[in-house]
């Protein structure tokens, strides 16, 4: 039921759902714990300044201002207040942080999203490596098999690989921009124009494909390979060809996707991307990657970092619990508080009945469809 009193796009949570994403979450904090995560948390407002790097097209945030008259906004995202907070308060490194918290974006009216998202996540900042990034995908992709997910698909992709491969390519820049809007874009007509001064080069088979470039991972590098030895390229398809056999090996259900046509999620990404989704909906589950400058928003220093963040709200509607709805009331009286203790331990899905008399708790078991364990002399003949 959805409370007609709430702003459009705003989701109203009771019973059932509400109990659901409360189980999601305290699945994935455990995971993140056991796994040597601390949890930070970060304020729901903050000032715009510190979300400028994101995208205004995805993430339109609510303003207001404060006191001073200083801009303010309802937080659109958490990966940045996380590096806010790390910047701002002198934290040693490395470090593996966990979080989790509403975030709030203006949606178009009748686009049918929700204006206000739960999300939970991890940052590891300070390592540089490819383990660093694999830690991710394991907490993700175990997040999702711990909620009983099935049919994952694992979209790959590369902040850096356009922009490296555009560099090599014999065209005028104005030419090159165009080109990589046009790719973006699937302008097929605009890209195809632009790219025929390559039709003689060892680049065009690639080029030629370039905008279809996604779907199977085995599929897409076959093209990848056509392209000619480039240094600057090679450590990028040795990173997601060691990716996708990292996540065949633990997770061999997974589906594993590459996209090399698209432009990086965020102008602060660096490095390998990632999201996933099901078959059944194209909703993501969760989204992440490398973004090493990161930090370099809030200071001077260049820091390594990798987060992956789940959303919520989709796995709630994918996931399945059991009802773990009290079946059974226990009515007592106030003296028989331990027996009655005693006797909520006998039974996996009960609770305490706090009525004050026999009657009312017969008339809550009713509604509630629950056995009802009277342990008092009340309604006795």
């Amino acid at each position: 039921m959805k409370n007609k009193n709430l702003p459009s796009g705003t989701r109203d949570e009771f019973g059932t759902e509400a109990e659901v994403k409360e189980t999601i979450e305290n699945k994935l904090f455990q995971g993140f714990r056991k796994r040597g995560f601390r949890k930070l948390t970060t304020p729901v407002l903050e000032y715009s300044d510190v979300f400028q790097p994101l995208s205004a097209e995805n993430y339109r945030s609510y303003q207001l201002l404060d006191e001073q008259g200083e801009p303010l906004v309802l937080r659109p995202d958490l990966t940045l207040p996380v590096a806010r907070v790390m910047c701002t308060t002198g934290i040693e490194l490395p470090v593996k942080w966990y979080y989790s918290g509403d975030v709030f974006r203006v949606k178009k009216q009748l686009s049918g999203s929700y204006n206000q998202l739960t999300q939970a996540g991890i940052e590891i900042v300070g390592y540089k490596g490819l383990k660093a990034d694999w830690e991710c995908l394991e907490v993700a992709l175990a997040g999702c098999r711990d909620m009983g997910i099935e049919n994952v698909t694992i979209e790959l992709s590369h902040a850096k690989f356009v922009d490296v491969l555009m560099e090599r390519l014999d065209l005028p820049e104005p030419t090159k921009t165009s080109l990589k809007q046009a790719l973006f874009t699937k302008d097929l007509s605009k890209y195809n124009q632009l790219s025929q001064p390559l039709a003689q080069t060892s680049f065009f088979p690639f080029i030629n494909e370039w905008p279809w470039l996604f779907g199977d991972f085995n599929q897409v590098m076959k093209v990848v390979d056509t392209l000619p030895d480039m240094t600057a390229l090679a450590g990028i398809i040795d990173q997601l060809k060691e990716t996708a056999t990292f996540i065949r090996q633990l997770f061999p259900t997974a589906n594993v996707t590459l996209d090399l046509s698209i432009p990086s999620p965020q102008s602060y990404y660096t490095g390998m991307a990632f999201r996933s989704f099901t078959d059944k909906s194209s909703d993501y589950l969760f989204s992440g990657g490398r973004y090493d400058d990161l930090l370099t928003n809030f200071q001077n220093v260049k820091t390594s970092a990798v987060g992956v963040a789940f959303d919520v709200d989709a796995l709630v509607e994918r996931t399945s619990f059991p009802d773990e709805t009290p079946n059974t009331l226990i009515f007592f009286d106030d003296d028989q508080w331990q027996e009655a203790e005693a006797t909520l331990t006998k039974f996996a899905n009960a609770t305490l009945c706090l009525t004050d008399d026999f009657e009312a708790a017969k008339r809550l078991a009713a509604s509630t469809n629950s056995q009802l364990i009277n342990l008092t002399k009340a309604g006795e003949k």
